[in-house]
């Protein structure tokens, strides 16, 4: 495994030296930066089109013209939603809960990850933050993740390590989720059936479980910056809890039930999602399923790290897998972006 030497600060022992800090604590506020603004834009806030795009191009010209135009368009409308956030606290408030929520989720997720990797004597770096340009990744970032410098010692170790981040996520985003619903404004179907886009959110069942216990429809309900942050995190929370490669639930299918299976659940699991991908596009016009298919077929390639001991894990932990299923479920939805 390659060694990244702004770790190493006296030769044998990983611990992050203050290039280290600076690296990571430049790519938190990047994706600060770059979620807040993603906030505010569509499909999570209010601003919605680019700068003269009151219609979609029709002819082969038009197409044309819009295309080669579209990076000064991006400009503009960037350069226009921070003018709109420094002028009115509105947005500038809107944009920082979504923000705010978000990074406060995957701080915790990777925490989560690096807490246990502490426990085991597992050498790992500090979260790495993904900022990604606003709209070319719709929140502002790809997420995090940290990186694992020494081999696992034993499935057990996998398997805390595994499922410690998306644990530590989940509950993270279930105060943000309850505040979704608190905040949430509700209208009637008739105006629902007016003001609907070509653009859906599919609602995640512990959204569902947590408006029905308020008394509230989704449905019906105008997603705020909470929702859409919830929403980002459950959608990262399944995604990592797919059982394949070296996933979050890869890890966890890895521990509790060994190589071979890990091995054909992987290609299950692709299989299984690229059907849903045909589906999606067929019924519901959403390509984001191919990416997650894509991700996949890129994690089933990737062979696990065998662990020095394979003792099998004991019966705390396989409750504990029971529960992460129960997370999954809650968390996962098939098609996640509906178009219309």
């Amino acid at each position: 495994m390659s060694v990244d030497q702004r770790y190493f600060d006296d030769g044998r022992v990983l611990r992050p030296t203050w290039r280290a800090y600076a690296l990571h604590l430049g790519l938190l506020l990047a994706t600060f930066c770059t979620a807040t603004i993603a906030g505010v834009l569509f499909p999570f806030g209010p601003i919605v089109t680019l700068p003269g795009q009151e219609t979609d191009p029709q002819t082969a010209s038009q197409w044309i013209d819009f295309l080669f135009s579209l990076p000064t368009r991006y400009v503009v409308l960037i350069g226009g939603a921070i003018e709109k956030m420094a002028a009115d606290p509105v947005y500038l408030t809107y944009g920082l809960k979504f923000s705010l929520s978000l990074i406060f989720i995957l701080f915790c997720h990777e925490m989560g990850h690096y807490i246990a990797c502490r426990i085991y004597k597992v050498d790992a770096t500090l979260p790495f933050f993904i900022p990604t340009p606003p709209l070319v990744g719709p929140a502002g970032t790809f997420g995090a993740f940290i990186k694992i410098m020494s081999p696992l010692p034993s499935r057990k170790a996998i398997f805390d390590i595994g499922v410690a981040g998306p644990i530590a996520g989940f509950f993270a985003l279930i105060p943000i989720a309850i505040a979704e619903i608190s905040t949430m404004q509700t209208i009637s179907p008739q105006q629902a059936a007016v003001l609907a886009g070509n653009l859906t959110f599919s609602d995640p069942l512990l959204l569902k479980m947590i408006g029905a216990a308020n008394g509230i429809d989704l449905s019906f309900g105008i997603g705020n910056p909470f929702y859409f942050a919830a929403w980002v995190g459950l959608l990262v929370t399944a995604l990592n809890l797919i059982p394949s490669g070296q996933l979050d639930g890869g890890h966890a299918l890895y521990a509790v039930l060994g190589e071979r299976v890990h091995f054909w659940t992987g290609r299950i699991a692709f299989l299984a999602m690229a059907t849903l991908s045909i589906i999606g596009w067929f019924v519901y016009g959403s390509p984001s399923g191919f990416l997650i298919a894509v991700l996949l077929g890129i994690m089933m390639r990737i062979k696990h790290p065998k662990p020095w001991d394979e003792t099998p894990l004991d019966g705390k932990r396989k409750l504990v897998a029971a529960l992460v299923l129960v997370i999954f479920v809650l968390c996962f939805v098939p098609f996640p972006l509906k178009l219309s």
